[in-house]
């Protein structure tokens, strides 16, 4: 039998790959390699996808965390209210600035921040709140709002998962202060290689995250604020430039393999990603949460299917951050979750044949359990 893949690039390649090499040519031609003409039209692009004022373009996900951070001072001796369920660079983006990532646990039916649980964790140190869309689900905006305006804190998205993705019809990433988005390859949005993006409607906050990124030079050779080389590059915004234009198309795709999962697998025994209310759901990840996740895995590879988890250890449990003083049960839902999740083949280019083959293997396997 035929491996179903978890993913699969060169599907993906062989629908857009020539207008993608026509376009990158074009830039290799022009020699515009370090931002440049491309990364302006990109900006343009994906600000007006997103619906907001403002874009910067740089070089990763990462980047784009921790110049948002930086855009709002945050330093040693603050705290950021976050969550554990995530990859890892959004806490490391944290770490990167020295201040304290401070964890609350996840609602979990969408596996987003729990807004219930944020005010008991704020301080007078706290600075803001970095939520995350996760597998490309909204978190609960309007209470989260609520809160952060209550306590004059700032409202960071990361939105790395969540290309697309609306709370009562407002786009992910503009919705707070500011927006992150990474263009890993595997994205729903993604690039040639590393991209990302900080998309807000705060004009101020722009400009400095616009001169963070690239020295801090109005004046080239005159520096005025410690910073980075954090440009995107001319090749990637071309490679974006290409594949934005189909991403509401490949979501459409996206969220009928979802329905498809909702509707054929038998849910009695485990459960599955399901959209939460004032949602729309971009299905970066198809989840399925089982009390044998390990096994269940280890019978779809076992039957060609390739599968992935997300994300098996939360960060509070990780090694770089033991020292903040966090215990297995600090945070339940969170390490229930990590524990039963796994992610089961999900991308634009998929058969509805070979999406039909996962929900008979998973019901197969649960039928013997």
């Amino acid at each position: 039998m035929k491996t179903i893949p978890y993913f699969d690039l060169k599907r993906q390649y062989k629908q857009i790959g020539s207008e993608l090499e026509k376009r990158i040519i074009k830039t290799l031609k022009s020699t515009n390699y370090a931002l440049g003409p491309e990364v302006d039209v990109f900006e343009k692009e994906f600000s007006k996808f997103i619906k907001t004022n403002h874009c910067v373009g740089v070089n990763t996900g990462t980047s784009a965390l921790h110049l948002s951070l930086r855009a709002f001072d945050i330093g040693p001796g603050d705290e950021v209210i976050t969550v554990s369920m995530t990859f890892i660079a959004t806490i490391m983006a944290i770490s990167y600035t020295g201040a304290k990532p401070v964890f609350v646990d996840i609602d979990e039916f969408t596996q987003t921040i729990d807004p219930n649980l944020i005010e008991e964790k704020i301080t007078n140190r706290t600075k803001a709140i970095l939520l995350v869309h996760l597998y490309g689900q909204c978190a609960e905006m309007d209470k989260i709002i609520k809160i952060a305006r209550k306590h004059n804190l700032f409202v960071i998205e990361d939105s790395s998962q969540a290309h697309g993705a609306k709370y009562k019809n407002l786009n992910a990433g503009s919705i707070g202060d500011i927006g992150t988005f990474s263009f890993y390859p595997g994205k729903n949005l993604g690039a040639c290689g590393e991209g990302g993006a900080i998309t807000t409607n705060n004009k101020k906050i722009f400009k400095k995250i616009r001169d963070l990124r690239n020295w801090s030079q109005p004046i080239r050779y005159k520096h005025t604020d410690i910073s980075y080389n954090y440009r995107m590059d001319g090749i990637q915004a071309s490679s974006l430039i290409v594949k934005v234009k189909y991403l509401n198309e490949w979501t459409k795709k996206r969220r009928s393999i979802a329905k498809l999962y909702q509707n054929e697998i038998d849910t009695k025994k485990i459960k599955v990603s399901f959209e939460g209310s004032n949602r729309f759901h971009v299905y970066h990840v198809f989840s399925v949460f089982s009390n044998k996740s390990k096994k269940l895995k280890k019978y779809l590879n076992r039957n060609s299917i390739d599968t992935n988890n997300h994300y098996p250890i939360p960060v509070h449990l990780q090694r770089p951050y033991l020292s903040l003083g966090y215990s297995q049960k600090d945070l339940p839902i969170t390490e229930n979750l990590s524990k039963s999740q796994l992610s089961i083949p999900m991308f634009p280019e998929m058969k509805i044949s070979e999406a039909k083959n996962v929900a008979k293997a998973i019901n197969k396997f649960n039928s013997k359990e």
